[in-house]
């Protein structure tokens, strides 16, 4: 968990944002889709 928050700090992300949008998308996805759910992929707060 601590390493979740740290890279969502490093790519400029609030954490619980970037948790909660995780933990949304995290079951559906698939292993090969892992790297679209890293922080820096996730959109800008206001595209959300």
């Amino acid at each position: 968990m601590y390493s979740l928050i740290e890279t969502a700090k490093a790519n400029h992300r609030e954490p619980y944002q970037y948790l909660s949008w995780l933990f949304e998308r995290l079951p559906q996805a698939r292993p090969e889709e892992y790297a679209s759910l890293m922080p820096w992929a996730m959109p800008e707060v206001s595209d959300l």
